[in-house]
C-alpha cells in the first residue's frame, strides 16, 4: 500500500469536485488530492450522450477561475438568440485542460484517475490493483454524493424482451436504416433531447411515440440569460415570480400564475403538469415538441414486449421494427438531504436552485473563510432540496430565498458573490444605474414583493405539510 499525505481528500473529478477544487486553490494555500473513476475529470461527462449540450447558459458552469462560455450568441438552431450551450464534448476538453492546465502544475493538486475510492483514505487502481492510503490532514469532500446518472450507465425498471430494439440514446447517431418507428421512454430533459434530436434531423413527428409518465413545469431559458441584455427577462422573471407568489390565493392559483407570467410552461397546455426538475428550454425547442401527437400518459412502463408495451394504466402496440430509445434515467438519484459540514466530512450538495457547481464553488469559499465552526456554516450553507413532484418547487424556492437573504447580509458574501463567475445576477444588478428607470424598476418589483413572496411560500409549505 502507498502512503499518500494531503489537507483534502476529495473524492469525484466531476463538475462539483472541480469547482470546489479550484475555489481552495485560489483561496487557500492546502493541498489536494483527487481521486476519480472515470479516465479524464469531468465525470457523467465522458459517458454522456454524443448530442448532448448544457440546458443553461455555458457562462453558469465550469469551475470558477476559467471561463467555459465563448460569450457568444447562437446564430442558428432551437437556441437562436439566447447565450451559447456547450456541447458535451467542450465541458469535457474543458474540464481536462483545467486539470492541465490549472490544477497540476499549481504543485498542490494530485490526481488519480480511474481508481475507485474505498472509505476511510483508502483508493484502489482499477488497472493495477496498487491500494493506496491517504492521510488527511483536515477535511474529506464528497463530491459523488448528488449521484448523477446517465442513460448509458443506467439499468431500465422494466424487462424487455429479447431481440427487441432497445437501446440508450447514446446510440441514437449509430442507427444506419430506418426503423418503422421511435419510441422515446422518458418525459423529462432526456426525453426532451432524444425528441428534438430526431426532429432536427428530419424525423417525421408522426413516427415519433413519446411515453411520458409525468408531465413537467419547465423554465423558459430566456429567464436564464446572464447578460445585461436580458435583464428585463432574467431579473424581470424573478420580479414577477415574486408577484406570482405574493398574490396566490392557492398553490393551485400559484402555478396558473406562474405560467401567466411566463416563469413555467409546459408542453402540452391541457395537461396539469406533476413534476419539476429545473429543466430549461427554449420557445422554439418547445414549438417543435409540441408537433408530437402521439404521447402516451399511462404511468410507467413495466415491459416491453414484442408486440406491445405495458404500462401501469394499460398497453401500447409497438414491433420489433420499431427503435425503443431509454430515456428513463434520473439525472440526479440521491434526494436526500444531510448537513454539508459535519467534522471532518464535506458533502457538497445545492445551497443555490439548479445550481450544483456554483453551490460547490460557494462551499468551498465557506470552508476557507469561515473558520471552524461548522454550525454557523451550515446555517449559511442550507440544502435546497432537489426537486421531484411539482409542489417541491415551493419549499426549494423558500429555502434558496432564505439562504440568498443570509449571504446579502454579510458584507464579505456579498463581495465574493458580485466578484465570483458563477453567479452571474449578482454583478448584472450591482451595476444598474440609478438613472436606469426601468431596471430599477424592475428591482423595486423585487423589493417589494420579496417578503410577501416568502411569507406565502411558508403558509403553502404548511398546508403541504
Amino acid at each position: 500500500m502507498i502512503s499518500l499525505e494531503s489537507d483534502y481528500l476529495i473524492v469525484g473529478s466531476g463538475a462539483v469536485g472541480m469547482a470546489f477544487a479550484d475555489v481552495l486553490l485560489e483561496e487557500t494555500d492546502a493541498t489536494m488530492i483527487i481521486v476519480d473513476k472515470y479516465q479524464k475529470p469531468g465525470g457523467h461527462w465522458n459517458v454522456a450522450y454524443p448530442f448532448v449540450t448544457l440546458h443553461q447558459p455555458s457562462a453558469f458552469y465550469g469551475v470558477s477561475s476559467v471561463e467555459l462560455s465563448k460569450g457568444l450568441k447562437d446564430e442558428v438552431g432551437l437556441n437562436k438568440g439566447l447565450n451559447d450551450l456547450a456541447s458535451g464534448a467542450e465541458v469535457s476538453a474543458y474540464f481536462d485542460s483545467v486539470m492541465r492546465h490549472r490544477f497540476l502544475p499549481s504543485g498542490r493538486v494530485q490526481y488519480f484517475p480511474m481508481c475507485e475510492y474505498q472509505g476511510d483514505g483508502i483508493f484502489v487502481s482499477m488497472l493495477t490493483g496498487q491500494q493506496h492510503q491517504v492521510t488527511v490532514k483536515k477535511k474529506t469532500i464528497d463530491a459523488t454524493y448528488l449521484k448523477t446518472t446517465v442513460p448509458s450507465t443506467h439499468t431500465p425498471n422494466f424487462s424487455i424482451a429479447p431481440d427487441v430494439q432497445f437501446m440508450p440514446l447514446n446510440d441514437l447517431p449509430k442507427i444506419a436504416s430506418p426503423p418503422a418507428g421511435f419510441v422515446i421512454i422518458g418525459g423529462g430533459k432526456t426525453g426532451i433531447d432524444a425528441c428534438l434530436w430526431l426532429l432536427e434531423n428530419g424525423v417525421d413527428p408522426d413516427k415519433i411515440t413519446w411515453i411520458m409518465s409525468r408531465d413537467a413545469w419547465l423554465l423558459d431559458r430566456q429567464n436564464t440569460q446572464p447578460t445585461e441584455e436580458f435583464f428585463k427577462y432574467t431579473i424581470g422573471a424573478q420580479a414577477a415570480q415574486f408577484e406570482a407568489i405574493a398574490e396566490a390565493e392557492s398553490i393551485t392559483d400559484l402555478f396558473d400564475k406562474l405560467e401567466d407570467k411566463g416563469v413555467l410552461v409546459r408542453i402540452d397546455q391541457s395537461v396539469r403538469p406533476k413534476m419539476f426538475h429545473g429543466a430549461t428550454i427554449s420557445q422554439p425547442e418547445l414549438a417543435e415538441l409540441r408537433r408530437i401527437k402521439r404521447v402516451i400518459r399511462m404511468g410507467r412502463v413495466t415491459s416491453i414486449e414484442p408486440d406491445q408495451i405495458i404500462l401501469d394504466q394499460g398497453t401500447v402496440p409497438t414491433s420489433m421494427d420499431h427503435v425503443h430509445v431509454d430515456c428513463s434515467a434520473s439525472a440526479i438519484t440521491n434526494l436526500e438531504m444531510k448537513p454539508i459540514f459535519q467534522g471532518e466530512l464535506i458533502t457538497p450538495q445545492t445551497v443555490r436552485s439548479y445550481q450544483p457547481v456554483f453551490s460547490a464553488a460557494l462551499i468551498a469559499h465557506v470552508e476557507a473563510a469561515y473558520g471552524d465552526d461548522d454550525k454557523k456554516k451550515n446555517q449559511i450553507c442550507q440544502v435546497v432540496p432537489l426537486p421531484n413532484h411539482d409542489t417541491d418547487w415551493i419549499r426549494m424556492l423558500a429555502i434558496f430565498m432564505t439562504n440568498q437573504y443570509n449571504w446579502n447580509q454579510d458584507k464579505e458574501m456579498r463581495s465574493w458573490l458580485k466578484g465570483n463567475r458563477l453567479d452571474g445576477f449578482s454583478k448584472m444588478v450591482s451595476q444598474v444605474s440609478k438613472e436606469d428607470q426601468e431596471k430599477q424598476d424592475i428591482l423595486l418589483r423585487l423589493r417589494t414583493n420579496a417578503m410577501p413572496a416568502m411569507m406565502k411560500l411558508q403558509q403553502f409549505m404548511a398546508e403541504l405539510g
